[in-house]
């Protein structure tokens, strides 16, 4: 049931797009958000530094303190101690009209099932755990942080299907944007 106090969010669609680290949530949210203008993305938090290359808007990093202090105000639906750091989505404030976004993982995820009515979720996932481990690589994860978001990953995909995750290989960022696109018009018109 919808908290009365999220009046913010109530009557819109709410998206959540989880994966695990590699599957490319990132960039198939910025190209979703590039071709329907009725999506705003909840911006996370995150207690981490930003990655090298990674966009700075990808996250509202801060300090741990500042995190903490954020908790202990209770502005976040959800956060979680994600390997060495921490991560959480803020309570969110879209502009009339949109539909929101939250780009989590899926234990998020289930945080945002559990509060609100009938969320999308949509799980994201690499062909395979090897292409995966490929991107991981590519994109300057070092081998222990690789390994660590392998284990997540195996983890994650597990609780989406408990959950009831639509899952989307992500092989071809067109035809895998075109699929979450899709999932999305036939839940606005449902």
């Amino acid at each position: 049931m919808t908290p009365t106090n999220d009046v913010a969010i109530h009557d819109r669609l709410l998206i959540v797009v989880s994966g695990p680290g590699g599957a490319g949530k990132g960039t198939l949210v910025d190209h979703l958000r590039a071709t329907d203008d009725r999506l705003w993305l909840s911006r996370s938090w995150s207690s981490r530094a930003p990655r090298v290359g990674e966009d700075p808007e990808a996250y509202n990093f801060v300090t741990r303190e500042q995190f903490d202090a954020h908790i202990e105000a209770g502005g976040f639906l959800e956060w979680v101690d994600f390997l060495d750091y921490r991560q959480g989505t803020p309570l969110p404030d879209p502009p009339a009209g949109k539909d929101v976004v939250f780009e989590i993982d899926v234990f998020g995820g289930a945080a945002i099932a559990e509060r609100y009515d009938d969320p999308l979720l949509i799980f994201v996932d690499t062909p395979s755990v090897d292409e995966q481990r490929a991107r991981l690589v590519g994109r300057g994860d070092p081998p222990e942080k690789v390994e660590s978001r392998l284990e997540r990953g195996h983890l994650e995909r597990q609780k989406a299907v408990e959950i009831g995750y639509r899952t989307v290989i992500n092989d071809d960022i067109e035809r895998a944007s075109a699929e979450i696109a899709a999932i999305i018009t036939a839940a606005r018109l449902s």
